[in-house]
């Protein structure tokens, strides 16, 4: 009987699996086992009679067949809470399952072990809510592990699952991946479909998992891609993406890449930058890449009409209960609501359009004169578990809105972009951002292998390993 989860990746826990060292029910046991003991706080829900049945009727020969998984608490399972992570709707539950999770079940033989915490509506990245209070990052529990997909990463290193799924609108798999030490992937936008019963909102968000390695992203991938008739911003599927991993090493050489540490307009911590630009040094020179300088990367702000439209979609959901409901509403999403309540007209709405197509315009020139963007992923290390959102990095007064600078710009353009797992500061992971055109993933994933097959990462947080 296997006394603890597995602490390797999910491919090579199926390879385990076939090779009898180990079964899914025990995999499972030991995951729910860790769980119990863990302080963490990463999981909401664990449906555990419901998963051993599955676990034991597991077909290893799929991709993910027998594995232990996490959901975010965003994703839709049939029969599970649906809550969105707020006091409000603790009482709600889903009435379908989303494509994703469907397909990691049906097509790729994974377990549902349970569904892992997201800050309230995905709208920060600090998973702490009302409802579940703070999720802690392995990696020193005084520190958050980023949101909105935190439970997530805390999840898959803090060792208690090999992979868990992942949403990302404005930066919230690349986030919480940079401050966990975790592979993440934001897709090109539609890669994976967003179905059944997805309002289109921004269409910003992008799905898809935090994992410990590029295979098992990669193989994510290639089981959940995919048109879906019901999301009709879906792409067609795309086969290969663990298969032809590697392949794409020549393709990669001559290519053009900026390397910028104000993207967006952010305001980086001086020491971390240092460490992340000898790791893009490091892989330009390996790949044969060519580092071009002087590029102007400016890009127009989305100014306070972009989150006026965010918050839409929140106002719906909570119009009824709308202002009853304040105190039991995280901080965050309280002050948004009421910041923006009413400002959403057709003057704001011109605002979004004008800016979007300004952006837009500026991401194309950009990329007509490089093949990639490398900075980082965070501004810094993670900040307090409890918050509030920080507003120092290293001194220099930037502002909430830092983190959402570096990653947002790919989801607004629907551009795909990578956070890689680049070292450490003060004993916290960073992560390096790649960011690259539309479609353009396996060029992504393979630069993000030659890291990987160069400087190894920590496959789970330090404190895992040290029992």
């Amino acid at each position: 009987m296997a006394n603890t989860p597995w602490l390797g990746d999910s491919c090579s826990l199926v390879e385990a699996f076939r090779s009898g060292e180990r079964s899914p029910a025990e995999e499972l046991q030991a995951t729910y086992d860790a769980i119990d003991a863990s302080d963490l706080n990463a999981f909401a829900y664990t449906p555990r009679e419901e998963a051993m049945r599955a676990a034991e009727q597991a077909d290893i020969s799929l991709p993910f067949g027998g594995v232990p998984i996490g959901v975010k608490e965003l994703d839709s399972v049939a029969g599970w809470p649906a809550t969105e992570a707020c006091v409000v709707f603790a009482d709600h539950v889903a009435t379908h399952t989303s494509v994703m999770i469907d397909r990691m079940v049906t097509q790729g033989g994974a377990v549902l072990a349970g569904q892992t915490t997201s800050s309230e509506f995905g709208g920060v990245n600090l998973t702490r809510t009302v409802l579940h209070g703070a999720t802690l990052n392995p990696w020193n529990t005084a520190h958050t592990p980023g949101g909105s997909s935190g439970g997530t990463g805390a999840a898959v290193a803090g060792g208690l699952v090999t992979i868990a799924s992942g949403g990302d609108g404005g930066g919230s798999i690349r986030i919480p991946a940079g401050f966990t030490g975790l592979f993440g992937l934001k897709a090109t936008f539609g890669r994976i479909p967003r179905a059944p019963r997805t309002p289109i909102g921004n269409m910003t968000v992008t799905i898809g998992c935090l994992s410990r390695s590029v295979r098992d992203t990669a193989r994510w991938f290639d089981v959940c891609n995919g048109y879906d008739a019901r999301d009709q911003f879906s792409l067609p599927r795309t086969s290969g993406w663990e298969n032809d991993l590697g392949t794409h090493t020549e393709s990669l050489r001559g290519m053009r890449v900026a390397v910028v540490p104000d993207w967006g307009g952010a305001v980086i911590s001086p020491a971390m930058w240092v460490v992340l630009e000898n790791v893009a040094d490091d892989l330009i020179a390996n790949a044969g890449m060519r580092r071009i300088d002087g590029v102007d990367i400016s890009l127009p702000s989305m100014g306070a009409a972009w989150s006026i439209s965010g918050m839409i979609e929140i106002q719906s959901q909570l119009a009824a209960y709308w202002p009853e409901c304040k105190d039991v509403l995280t901080p965050e999403i309280r002050s948004g609501i009421e910041h923006t309540m009413g400002r959403y007209g057709v003057e704001a709405r011109a605002k979004i359009e004008d800016r979007r197509m300004e952006l837009n315009e500026r991401m194309a020139q950009i990329f007509s004169e490089v093949d990639f963007v490398i900075t980082a992923s965070n501004p810094d290390i993670a900040f307090g578990a409890e918050g509030p959102l920080p507003h120092e990095f290293g001194g220099i007064t930037a502002g909430a809105a830092n983190n959402g600078r570096l990653t947002f710009p790919a989801n607004l353009h629907g551009n795909p972009a990578v956070s890689v797992p680049a070292g450490t500061i003060d004993g916290l992971p960073i992560g390096l951002q790649i960011v690259g055109r539309h479609y353009s993933e396996q060029l992504l994933l393979d630069a993000s292998l030659m890291i990987e097959r160069t400087q190894p990462w920590p496959l789970v947080a330090p404190s895992v390993t040290r029992g």
